[in-house]
């Protein structure tokens, strides 16, 4: 198995196959190269045992919610931190302890996107 078929698996057993698919067939015409960087990011990821996937994934929705603006890739990582054992309360706290820290516009916009992938 070469490293982009690798990075192909665990970024569907993060973030779920529709979620991969639709991030593959939004780069294909476009810029294929980005969804490569995707794969090749989700393998070395795996590689590095020093942080788990789990932790991997707070990491990401939390530094997505202080860029703000990032609402598709904010939803594609909610799901991906509830699928590698992540429960909605721990997201929400984790968005609510960065409140005083980025301020109530990301953390709401944030909110709103939890809420969204929660289906509440």
């Amino acid at each position: 198995m070469d490293i982009y078929e690798k990075g192909l698996q665990i970024r569907e057993a993060v973030i779920g196959q529709k979620n991969s698919d639709l991030v593959s067939a939004s780069l294909a015409k476009i810029a294929p190269i980005l969804d490569e960087k995707t794969l090749l990011a989700f393998a070395e990821a795996d590689e590095r045992s020093i942080l788990s996937m789990k932790q991997r994934e707070m990491i990401t929705i939390t530094s997505l919610l202080t860029q703000g603006d990032t609402a598709g890739q904010l939803k594609i990582h909610i799901q991906g931190s509830l699928n590698v054992g992540w429960t909605e309360a721990e997201i929400v706290e984790a968005f609510v302890h960065c409140l005083p820290y980025v301020g109530f516009p990301k953390v709401l916009n944030a909110i709103r996107v939890a809420k969204e992938v929660f289906g509440n």
